[in-house]
């Protein structure tokens, strides 16, 4: 026997198995285009590919990739790439690689896959040939001739943008009456003879609308298209209608609604909006197998008439009434011949635009935990969860009978919906036409809610005199934003694993094409959570078209002056009394940040090239604000928790916080500018930065107390979070903070803004442990605390007020901590993309065992701590083509090993010495997994 067969013999019979480097072939998975999924509607020439790798090897890097792109399915199996070979590259480039083919066409679609090399002889199969991407219209000659098309136009005198805020019943607004017009049902006939290759729906309907095909909705969008200043930008959509188009006689139907294109002056609106009345603009491809096309466009060759939508609105609900349906209206032998011709209609400012991001979908099904009748003519179902959607219900009734849902996330004393906080009156409204099973769904609102209270109609097992109708079934459906769920958190205490889905359901509720504060009053665009929350949500979700979009957002509303508004898209203009709320630099300053983290989280640079006027201009309208460097006004530290009810920051000066995002915008556009070429640029930055440092200083900072201004948890820890503080002083205002929370009993105070940087200062500054010992407490107004309340989603105040929100996106920070605090990942400095990060977890006591993942744009990051009485164990996932930098919580002579085997026995694993009690390890790719004895 060879001796080191011999050797290895010994090691397995004593329980220590050796990893001998072995070749590994590498597996290309998730093949991207500008970071999506087979995207339809690509509008630029030089897409840009990405691809993920996994391997069963460590430390393994790519060296080498070849990309072929075809225009037929067929090429791309025989491995020709007509549009593009790029023969074998040497390049370690996984993310973003640009299209340099072929110019490629206007709504054609295309189809790819790619091979790569790795730096341990080891070669890939091809990628999946199922990979493409379809080319947008870029031209409005891409369209045809195509026109906008509606039942009638809005009179010019009743448009009104941007909107109202709040119009009650005042005499000035009471006469303005925009919802009278009629929701229309448009169709439109077309014939195929030969066999279809392929068809494509490009179109968009304003302000929302839902497409048809012989029947059947193509789809399964809900609220498309994306909500936007129109008169800016205008999305459309691509679909894929191929399975829906037969030989033959064929019809097009579209049904059309509000949404933010036109708010009714009628019930609850939080702000009186017209851009028009509802319109549609469609352009039908249809490709045949011989390689010639036909074409369907929207004109005054389509019919239109009412349909059976009677009222919707965004804010206050839909009526529908079933016994106006046309049966088969939206198929080829249904007989239009009383309906009018459509009307070509004014076509809105906007540019039209690809919406490439994921839609707004169902995503859940949730059936009712429990029915009771509440009062004589009504029943109460409870689906045991608050969260954004609508209601599906099934209906047995009279013809005429009317049945109306009330929607709500609290309940009264009395076991009523109550609505007074969430936006009053809304409601959907169904009118029976009494042919039995009647299946209803609306389609063009939605609303936050757990409950639903029913008029009139009751289970079979419920009875009553004024309960006539009969409910054979409800359901609510959950709608947000379909963006994938990338990353997760768990746990071993329970308090952390509900608090992880309270936040959790609130970031859901309010994903939708804007990231909303909540589903039901507002459905606004808030800015300062987009950034403040951001860390949160990226962990979670893959929000990369998301925020994109916000970006574009937020170019189309700034202000001429530079100034960009708290919310967008600007529906409505706060003024007067209410300036705040349009100008407050912590919620613009999204502008800038938003740019940056994008780069930061996904390697996009073009976002902050093509943002930079935007964000140099707010820069100088910021300036422009200030006195001596320092702003004062906005609203400060929102919904922080002082002595009175909650709402403009009552324990931090408004002052500090507006100056201390100024500083850090102003860092941040030093290093963008940096990173873009832009040397003269970079340096004013730095310089204008150092400037409101030294002033902010002055101002606020007291060397004596050790303290910045009143010294609340939002006052101390935001400077210390965005770089305000001098290394001379920041031992001491940590303690000085330590020992506040402590005294106040580890009591949260931070608001919305606040929260943020005092999770962040905390975490980045070694004290992770304050944050658990100040968010364990069911006590205090906190996570526990409204949990005990029976809160199923974050609500807006800390202390769960009924008066306020209960599905509200802010203040749900602590979901940062959960990854980058206990589980320990974090980027390097010099790291995009998480080509680079590190795993550093905490040792929380209290929170001895859990894990979280993270997909990041090169595969999965996993991390686990597991804390036993004598020994520790950390669980790592690095995906391939990165490193990591990992800090392991231990003395230095504490022994550890990797899979059951001494460290010295793994090369891969380069120890780089101890730091801040904990030893240092650099890592290639791989899972591993190391205990500490």
């Amino acid at each position: 026997m060879k001796k080191s067969t011999l050797i290895t013999s010994f090691l397995v019979l004593v329980g220590i198995v050796p990893v001998f480097s072995q070749t590994a072939k590498p597996v290309v998975v998730n093949p991207r285009v500008e970071n999506l999924t087979n995207p339809a509607g690509i509008e630029t020439l030089q897409p840009r590919l990405s691809w993920q790798i996994t391997s069963t090897g460590r430390s393994v890097m790519q060296t080498r990739y070849r990309i072929l792109v075809a225009d037929d399915p067929s090429k791309l199996t025989l491995a020709t790439g007509n549009m593009w070979d790029t023969k074998e590259v040497n390049s370690e480039q996984s993310l973003w690689v640009p299209y340099a083919g072929k110019p490629l066409q206007a709504g054609q679609t295309y189809y790819w896959k790619v091979m790569v090399w790795d730096n341990q002889g080891g070669m890939s199969e091809w990628s999946s040939d199922t990979a493409r991407f379809q080319m947008g219209l870029m031209q409005p000659a891409d369209w045809s001739n195509a026109q906008w098309i509606g039942y009638d136009e809005l009179d010019a005198a009743k448009r009104y943008v941007p909107g109202i805020h709040m119009p009650g019943n005042s005499k000035e607004y009471k006469s303005i009456v925009s919802g009278n017009h009629v929701l229309p049902l448009l169709r439109k006939n077309f014939a195929v003879s030969k066999p279809v290759k392929k068809a494509t729906a490009f179109i968009t309907g304003l302000g929302q609308y839902e497409l048809h095909i012989n029947g059947v909705k193509a789809g399964d969008q809900f609220l498309s298209p994306g909500w936007t200043n129109y008169d800016k930008r205008v999305l459309y959509n691509v679909l894929d209608v191929t399975s829906q188009v037969t030989n033959g006689n064929n019809a097009i139907g579209v049904m059309l609604g509000n949404g933010f294109f036109n708010v009714p002056n009628e019930r609850y609106r939080k702000t009186l909006l017209a851009y028009g009345n509802p319109k549609l603009i469609m352009k039908l491809v249809v490709e045949y197998t011989d390689g010639t096309k036909s074409e369907v466009i929207s004109d005054n060759s389509w019919k239109t008439a009412p349909g059976p939508i009677t009222f919707s609105s965004i804010y206050s609900g839909e009526d529908y009434n079933a016994t106006l349906e046309q049966d088969g209206w939206d198929k080829a032998t249904f007989n239009d011949g009383a309906w009018k011709a459509a009307v070509v209609v004014k076509a809105p400012a906007g540019k039209l635009v690809a919406e490439t991001g994921a839609p707004v979908k169902v995503m859940t099904t949730f059936a009712p935990q429990t029915c009771a009748k509440n009062s004589d003519t009504t029943v109460l179902f409870d689906f045991g969860q608050n969260a954004s959607g609508i209601i599906k219900i099934t209906v047995r009734g009279q013809k005429g009978q009317v049945i109306r849902i009330h929607p709500a996330e609290l309940l009264t004393q009395e076991k009523r919906v109550n609505q007074k906080n969430s936006g009053k009156p809304y409601y959907y409204s169904y009118t029976c036409k009494g042919t039995g099973d009647e299946e209803w769904t609306p389609r063009f609102s939605y609303y936050g809610f757990r409950y639903a209270e029913v008029s009139y109609a009751a289970p079979d097992t419920i009875k009553g005199k004024k309960l006539t109708a009969v409910i054979t079934d409800i359901k609510m459906l959950h709608t947000r934003n379909a963006a994938q769920q990338i990353g997760k958190f768990e746990c071993r205490d329970d308090l952390y694993n509900e608090t992880y889905a309270l936040i959790d359901w609130a970031i859901k509720s309010n994903m939708q094409s804007v990231l909303s504060d909540c589903p039901h009053r507002e459905k606004l665009g808030w800015l300062e959570q987009t950034y403040l929350m951001g860390e949160s949500i990226h962990f979670n979700y893959d929000i990369y078209a998301l925020y994109k979009k916000i970006v574009a957002d937020m170019m189309a509303d700034q202000v001429a002056d530079g100034l960009v508004p708290a919310i967008a898209p600007e529906y409505v203009l706060f003024d007067k009394d209410t300036k705040d709320f349009r100008d407050s630099p912590e919620w613009g300053s999204a502008s800038v940040i938003l740019p940056w983290l994008i780069y930061q989280w996904y390697g996009d640079k073009t976002v902050m090239q093509e943002a930079w006027p935007m964000m140099t201009k707010y820069a100088a309208y910021l300036k422009s604000k200030s006195n001596g460097n320092i702003l004062s006004h906005g609203l400060g530290d929102w919904y922080d928790l002082g002595p009175n009810p909650p709402g403009l920051s009552q324990l931090t000066p408004k002052e500090l916080t507006a100056t201390a995002i100024y500083y850090y915008d102003l860092t941040l556009l030093s290093k963008m500018a940096k990173m873009l070429g832009k040397g003269a640029e970079e340096n004013q930055y730095a310089s204008q930065a150092a400037e409101v440092k030294k002033a902010f200083n002055a101002k606020f900072y007291n060397a004596g107390s050790k303290k910045y201004a009143t010294g609340s948890q939002t006052a101390m820890t935001m400077p210390l979070a965005v770089g305000l503080v001098e290394d001379a002083n920041k031992a001491g205002i940590i303690d000085a903070l330590k020992t506040d929370i402590i005294a106040n009993e580890s009591a949260l105070t931070a608001g919305d803004i606040g929260f943020h940087f005092l999770v962040d200062g905390l975490t980045k500054n070694g004290n992770a442990q304050m944050i658990y010992d100040m968010t364990s407490d069911r006590k205090t107004p906190g996570y526990g605390f409204q949990l005990d309340k029976g809160a199923t989603a974050l609500t807006e105040s800390w202390a769960a007020l009924p008066e306020v929100s209960n599905n509200h996106l802010m203040l749900g920070h602590l979901m940062q901590w959960f990854f980058d605090g206990a589980g320990g990942i974090k980027q390097e400095d010099t790291s995009v993309a998480y080509k680079n990060f590190i795993i550093a977890p905490e040792p929380i006591l209290g929170l001895d065992k859990g894990n979280v993942y993270f997909n990041s744009p090169y595969g999965r990051i996993y991390s686990e701590w597991d804390h036993q009485y004598s020994f520790h164990v950390f669980t790592i996932q690095i995906p391939v083509n990165t490193t990591a930098t990992v800090y392991l919580p231990t003395p230095p002579n504490k022994t550890i090993l990797e899979s059951n085997t001494p460290l010295a026995m793994h090369r891969e694993i380069k120890p780089l010495g101890y730091m801040n009690g904990r030893q240092v390890f650099k890592l290639g790719s791989g899972k591993y997994k190391f205990i500490i004895r």
